[in-house]
């Protein structure tokens, strides 16, 4: 960042905090620490219920049980803040002109006499409403791209990509599996057990895990009548007694294993449905609060009371749930329930240590999570996946089944829907705004840090309207991106400065309305007096960078590699301690260097000279050689008359 950039931004701030010093010094948020614990310690899954207010302590006894540091906190870099674009010889992305979308035609599949009267009825019908009452149309779709080794998803939205879910279909799918698992050996001082779950690292379960917990802020708890009240409370001093070594137990995985921990898990179990989600062991029920109609969350709440609930159980009615009839929510547990049947049959029949439920594959998940109401179509370009699908909806809702259609085009589906050219946005580091301003996003281990840059308008007559353009631009683009990329854990906004306060509430505001859509469990602060906004966004799963790229053999993930200055000063120092080392009564001392051919070149021309003032002054001869094969940062030094390897530094 330039001094004049600085002080601009310095002039339009007050340092002073407001209320005076004292003010400043108060405890932090307490929402904000616990989202911040949340999305450090990587706790989560796809139906994240229960609250998890001792995630730091539960985090605390893993990294200790893992070896690790207690506060196991990764340095993060500083990170320049800039409002001003990297390259000002960049050519400008052009305003893209607003047209209206029209869906993607494909060619539709042979059908009988009786679907095509009823195709035909059901168009007509839809026409007829749209004339009566109009209404803004959003063509949403789903896209599938269903291959040997990996399974791709695309929601989009006319047309614009909005949602993006990517499978290997050869890695095992952990999280939210089932197991019947064996208590290992119990820790008091980590308050954790360890739990056999066929893994080679013994699967890591805290106290505060095994207590039942209460459903977290994202879920309203709705009382039942004639609900059963028979259990006891469980405390983290009846743990031992209920579990003591070698005790079977029945635990769902909530993070896979990373680096040097095991896997983690719960008994909290949780069953997620179509428009409900089962806790088999858990007998208080719920709405999510994402349905915000008063209206329908008091219809809601009348069909969870009607629902038949076996005792002992509670269900949590889904945001999908908006709008349905009873009988589909009737169906839906119906379904949930011979499912938990069957793993009660698998937990009672298997051994110890196996999987008795496995959490769903991409393309069930996708029917699970994705088809509502407002979805158009899904297009899958695999027959297989396209009839498995359709059964699975069938069971479900029949009339949904006809939203399935295949895909048969030899031209991929992604590039078809425009979908590809889409993706290559998610993995650049600039993402470029209509507006031509552009965001600048750096993912590192702990943190990510996004940029707003006004690009290519440099000033004008109203500028700070321009500014609140892009930075509301901006807002709802970094949304779509989080979700894209699948980034979480720590994030910081740096927005482009704005004088007014109504102006830093409109981009706060613009932010909060983005995440509504999001999945993952989000926590936003307003824009600080530094000009930055804080979040935190619950970890699911690995981020789409870290599940497409390995870090760069070459580079180890640095994104650079040694200039040939620094290894010829390197080699030097070496050739230095070596000489220094010998005996002067040898006749002969000749040393060959095997470096990288641009190594090489360096050594040869600009430090030529040096190579043989060190010649003369240690009595020695120097020869060098290239090898293609070598990395740019290894070389070799090798005594010619013995042909003993003295030296090979970053092998």
């Amino acid at each position: 960042m330039s001094n004049n950039n600085f002080s601009r931004r310095r002039r339009g701030m007050r340092f002073k905090p407001k209320g005076g010093l004292s003010h400043a010094q108060q405890k932090p948020d307490r929402e904000a620490v616990e989202a911040r614990a949340d999305v450090v310690s990587e706790q989560g899954g796809s139906e994240r219920v229960f609250e998890k207010r001792h995630t730091h302590e539960i985090e605390r006894s893993e990294n200790i049980a893992a070896g690790l540091p207690p506060e196991n906190r990764a340095e993060v870099a500083d990170v320049e803040m800039g409002d001003e674009p990297v390259n000002t010889n960049q050519t400008p992305v052009a305003m893209v002109a607003e047209e209206k979308f029209a869906p993607v035609k494909i060619p539709e599949q042979p059908k009988g006499l009786i679907d095509t009267i009823r195709s035909a009825a059901t168009n007509l019908v839809k026409k007829v409403q749209r004339l009566i009452r109009p209404e803004k149309k959003i063509h949403k779709e789903v896209i599938i791209n269903a291959e040997t080794l990996e399974t791709r998803v695309a929601v989009t939205e006319d047309g614009k990509l909005e949602e993006f879910n990517i499978e290997r279909t050869t890695e095992e799918r952990l999280v939210g599996s089932i197991f019947k698992g064996k208590v290992r050996n119990l820790e008091d001082g980590l308050k954790a057990a360890f739990v056999d779950i066929g893994f080679e690292k013994n699967a890591f379960l805290h106290y505060w895990d095994i207590v039942p917990n209460q459903f977290d802020s994202g879920v309203e708890i709705v009382e039942r009548e004639g609900r059963r009240r028979d259990k006891p409370k469980i405390t983290q001093k009846d743990i031992p007694r209920l579990y003591p070594p070698g005790a079977d137990i029945i635990v769902q995985v909530t993070k896979g294993p990373i680096g040097t921990k095991g896997p983690r898990v719960t008994t909290n179990i949780v069953l997620p449905g179509r428009f409900l989600v089962l806790l088999p062991n858990s007998d208080q029920s719920g709405i999510s609060r994402k349905i915000e109609n008063p209206e329908e969350r008091k219809r809601l709440k009348k069909i969870l009371r009607e629902l038949h609930i076996p005792d002992g159980m509670g269900v949590i009615m889904r945001t999908a749930g908006e709008g349905q009839q009873l009988r589909y929510f009737v169906r839906d547990l119906a379904l949930l329930l011979e499912e938990w049947n069957e793993v009660s049959e698998k937990i009672k029949k298997q051994p110890m240590a196996t999987c008795v439920f496995q959490e769903p594959d991409l393309i069930e998940r996708t029917v699970r999570d994705f088809l509502t109401e407002d979805v158009e179509r899904i297009v899958v370009d695999n027959q297989k996946a396209h009839d498995r699908m359709r059964e699975m909806i069938t069971r479900i809702s029949k009339r949904s089944a006809s939203k399935i259609k295949l895909y048969t085009e030899a031209q991929p589906v992604f590039d078809r829907f425009g979908v590809s050219k889409q993706l290559e946005n998610t993995f650049s580091r600039q993402v470029h705004l209509k507006s031509g301003g552009y965001i600048v996003i750096d993912e590192t281990e702990a943190l990510v840090a996004i940029d707003v840059n006004t690009g290519r308008h440099k000033g004008g007559k109203d500028q700070e309207a321009l500014i609140l353009k892009v930075n509301l631009e901006a807002a709802e683009e970094i949304c779509r991106q989080l979700r894209l990329r699948n980034m979480g854990g720590l994030i910081v906004l740096d927005f482009i400065d704005m004088k007014s306060g109504r102006d830093r509430q409109h981009v706060h505001t613009r932010v909060r309305d983005g995440l509504r859509r999001d999945k993952a469990k989000t926590h936003i602060l307003p824009i600080s007096q530094l000009g930055l906004m804080e979040m935190t966004r619950q970890r699911h799963s690995e981020s789409v960078r870290a599940a497409v790229y390995d870090d760069c053999p070459y580079c180890k993930g640095r994104g650079k590699v040694k200039s040939s200055l620094t290894m010829s000063v390197e080699i030097q120092r070496k050739l230095q301690e070596i000489l220094k080392k010998r005996t002067r009564d040898e006749n002969d001392f000749q040393l060959r260097i095997v470096v990288h051919p641009t190594v090489l070149d360096r050594l040869r021309t600009e430090d030529e000279k040096h190579l043989i003032e060190m010649e003369k002054r240690y009595f020695g001869k120097l020869s060098f050689r290239a090898d293609t094969g070598m990395h740019a940062e290894q070389f070799k030094i090798v005594n010619v008359e013995t042909n003993e390897e003295l030296a090979n530094v970053g092998a």
